[in-house]
Order: C-alpha cells, then structure tokens, then sequence
C-alpha cells in the first residue's frame, strides 16, 4: 500500500453530459483540493483519455476512484447514460496507480455527506442529537433518483451502500398521486419512483396535471417550454416565483413525494444518523423544501412518526459532494 502522507489521489464524478476532475493532496489524513475541471463527456473516448489530459505529464498519483451513474459488477461499470467503457483494472494500468476503483455515483455523493461543513447544508428537520456511528441515508434527486446509505463499521471507517432504490415501485399517497399513478402507467407500464422524483419526475407530474384539465396553458409558459430550456427548471422557477397555478401545484407534489421516499428510505436503513438530501434539485427548490409541506410527509408514517421525528433531514448544498466521496474512497485506498 502506498503511503497516505504527503500522497496525490485523482477523483472523479463521471457524469453523461459532464465530467469532474479532482486532484487532491492527502496531509494527515485530511483531503486538500489541488485543482479540478469539467470536462465535456462526450468529447472523450474514454476515462482513461481525459484522466491524462487532466493530470499531464508531470503530476504522479497514488490512487484513483470514479463514482459513475449505474452499478459496478466485477469491477467493471454498467453506466447508464456514460458511452465509455470503465475497467478497474485497466483503469490503474493507464493511470499506472495499484489502486483504481469504480463506484457508483450516489456511493460517492454519500462519502461526500461526512465531508460536508455546517455551511454547506440546511436542516430541514433539526431531529435529536444523533447516537455515535448510527446508519445515515442519502437520497438524490437530480436528472435521475439516487438512494444510498452509510453504515458505520467496527474500525471506525464508514461503508457507502449503493442501491438502485429510484427504479422501485411508486407508492401514491392519496388519489391525487393514485391518479398519477394510473396516468403515468398508462404510458409507461411500470412507474418507479425515479419518473416522478427526478428533473423528468416533474415534468410528467406536470403533464398529468395539465391532462385533468383546467386553465389553458398561459403563452409565455408555452414559449419557455417550446425555446429549448430544461423543461424542470422551467415548472420549478415558475412555481417558486407563484406565477402558474399548475406549477405551483406540480412542486407541491413533488414535494410531498420527496419528503415520503426520504421517510421510506430512512427507515429501510434505521437511519438515525440523519438524512442527507443531495443531487442537483435540492438546492434549487429550497424555498419550496422549507415550507413544513416536506417534514409533514416525511412525518406521515403512522406508528413511526414519533421515530421519524427524531431523524435529522439535511440538505446539501456543496455541488461538488460526489467528488469530495470519491476522493475519499480513493484516499482509503492509499
């Protein structure tokens, strides 16, 4: 193994549309950040192409780990929406590191909640004071659902869990979200979590709201929709700012599904250690997430209120929190 002072790790969050590159110094067990860059997925063959580019010539690491959307069997990545072919093995080879790991990209945004400052996250449930080492969750909704864990083990080190929890069933709560239910199984036969709780999550809420009928769809909300804008963004701006009813009502209900599968996630693990909320949504719709509407349907479990209760719920606000994971994954290998 090699040794962990003074050492240099590569870490990445391999993205289908951007990569980011990190370059961290390891000092005392501690990670410092050296230098990272985005990197336009697409313009590369492979990992191991823009990993050089980044590092050039002169720079020697000690190790390297990549979280990447999808899971890692044997070592090798079965990404999702990444055209690149991923090998552990061939990846140390290239980098001429012993240690190169893949792992998958909510493992590695989980590792990022234990690196996270009290500045970089807001509490949407301030719960109890968490017992030492309890299990923590980690669920992410961003242009997918991503759900994670962290189990604590006996050497003091923590475990990231991944999971593809995103792709299990919906479960609607009242008939509002039944009808969603029914109307999105018409499309698309099974309905996970992931088509309501994700960037296209909201969009197909919207549609079926649209579908109950209603007020016309108002021409300046038509020409965002029809200009090429992320159609997500579009519904949750205009929500937030109160300026389409129909937008309005389609976060809340988004809302409401994000604080319910936290709740089911958070009692999967027992995860008395807190809930972190991380991916890209989060931090944008914080206005909508503070409101109580979130911590009523978290809250909403029956017998297991009084426990949910005691759970802290957090969200992220570092963007680079997967990389900062990985990184420490890649430190762990030294």
């Amino acid at each position: 193994m090699a040794s962990r002072d003074k050492a240099s790790v590569l870490a990445g969050d391999i993205g289908g549309t951007k990569t980011l590159l990190g370059l961290f110094r390891v000092e005392g067990g501690t990670l410092a950040l050296v230098r990272e860059k985005h990197y336009p997925t697409r313009d590369f063959k492979t990992l191991e192409e823009v990993a050089k580019d980044f590092l050039g010539r002169a720079v020697s690491i000690a190790a390297a780990c990549f979280g990447v959307p999808g899971p890692i069997i044997g070592g090798v990545s079965h990404a999702t929406n990444v055209h690149w072919t991923m090998e552990e093995h061939a990846l140390a080879h290239a980098l001429g590191v012993p240690g190169a790991r893949l792992i998958n990209d909510l493992e590695a945004t989980a590792y990022g909640m234990l690196t996270l400052g009290e500045n970089e996250v807001t509490a949407l449930q301030p719960g109890d004071s968490a017992p030492p080492r309890a299990p923590i969750a980690v669920i992410a909704a961003g242009t997918g659902l991503g759900e994670a864990g962290l189990v604590p083990l006996s050497d003091g080190r923590w475990r990231s869990v991944a999971t593809e929890g995103g792709h299990a069933d919906f479960a609607p709560r009242g008939r509002e979200q039944i009808e969603l239910l029914e109307y999105l199984s018409s499309e698309f036969g099974h309905v996970s979590f992931e088509r309501v709780l994700s960037g296209p999550g909201l969009v197909n809420i919207y549609r079926f709201l649209k579908a109950r009928g209603g007020p016309a769809e108002p021409a300046w909300l038509a020409s965002q929709f029809t200009a090429g804008t992320d159609p997500a963004a579009v519904i949750s701006e205009a929500a937030l700012a109160g300026r389409d009813p129909r937008c309005v009502a389609a976060l809340g209900m988004f809302v409401d599904i994000y604080g319910a599968e936290a709740a089911n996630l958070a009692l999967k693990y027992m995860a008395l250690g807190g809930v972190y909320l991380g991916g890209g949504i989060a931090p944008k719709i914080l206005a909508a997430l503070t409101t109580g509407r979130f911590s009523r349907a978290f809250l909403a479990k029956g017998r297991l209120d009084k426990v949910l209760a005691r759970i802290p719920v957090r969200v992220s606000l570092n963007a680079a929190a997967a990389l900062a994971g990985a990184a420490r994954c890649a430190m762990e290998l030294l």
